[in-house]
């Protein structure tokens, strides 16, 4: 597998964008992932992205998006998240991505006001249309699970259950081992996601909330969860997922240390040469 980085890291601590894509090139990253939203860029921010990861022969496995009104009750907002999500489709295809990272929505109101089996079938209806769409530009799209109460795919069990009902190929799973940790997922259960998941999040946590830390940095044992992964045969990428660095001014040392330790755990487990 491709070791990659999602550029968030660089942004979150104010770095430029063409800068960030060349420093991920220079510490050694085999490709990267993008956050961003294509409603929130112009013309020639969204050509400078493609220009510069072409530059730096830095390929472009996923675009990052969040959607959470896939789920919301409101009508008029599931027609703006699926015209948004399709925006994200339509860049992945200009920048010859693989997948689109998708994160959905949460149950609202704790599952008291609206059925929580209603907001379940709106999201599973939802992301079927964007399957489709995904499927006509030669797209898939990685479903991550977020270790929250209310997430709607949340585990294991959730996760294989959301995917089978949506019963599309060009659905899949992301696998986000901070995640797994944090839900309480042994590694062996990584089996059930055999011909499902196509893409890989990486980082650490202190075992209680969500961290995104540098692997090392918290208590994730990560070779038992890497040589579940190892055992899948999965052709694509795991991604180094940073947020909101504790000392932004020194994010270069933070990446640099993250990149390390993630090659070491990558070869250990034979991911990558």
């Amino acid at each position: 597998m491709k070791l990659g980085l999602i550029n968030s890291a660089w942004a979150q601590a104010g770095r430029d964008t063409a800068w960030g894509i060349r420093k991920t090139k220079e510490i050694g990253f085999d490709c990267i992932d993008i956050s961003v939203d294509p409603l929130d860029i112009g013309a020639r921010e969204r050509r400078l992205i493609r220009d510069e990861c072409r530059r730096s022969e830095l390929p472009i496995i996923s675009i990052c998006c969040t959607a959470a009104g896939l789920v919301d009750f409101n009508s008029s907002v599931q027609r703006f998240h699926l015209d948004r999500c399709k925006a994200h489709l339509d860049l992945c295809y200009e920048y010859e991505a693989e997948n689109l990272l998708l994160v959905i929505g949460e149950y609202i109101w704790q599952r008291e006001v609206i059925p929580p089996a209603e907001q379940w079938a709106t999201g599973v209806g939802n992301c079927r249309v964007l399957a489709e769409y995904a499927d006509g530009l030669g797209l898939s799209i990685a479903l991550e699970l977020e270790p929250f109460k209310l997430s709607l795919v949340n585990d294991v069990d959730s996760m294989v259950r959301f995917i089978d009902e949506v019963d599309h190929p060009a659905f899949k799973a992301n696998i986000d081992v901070s995640h797994l940790l944090l839900s309480n997922v042994e590694p062996e259960e990584i089996a059930r996601l055999s011909d499902k998941a196509i893409h890989v999040h990486i980082s650490d946590c202190d075992g209680k909330v969500h961290g995104d830390l540098p692997p090392g940095r918290g208590v994730v044992d990560f070779p038992p969860y890497l040589n579940q992964i190892a055992r899948l045969n999965i052709d694509g990428a795991v991604s180094i997922e940073l947020e909101y660095s504790p000392d932004p001014d020194n994010i270069e040392a933070w990446v640099q240390e993250a990149y390390t330790t993630t090659a070491a755990l990558m070869k250990n487990a034979g991911l990558r040469g």
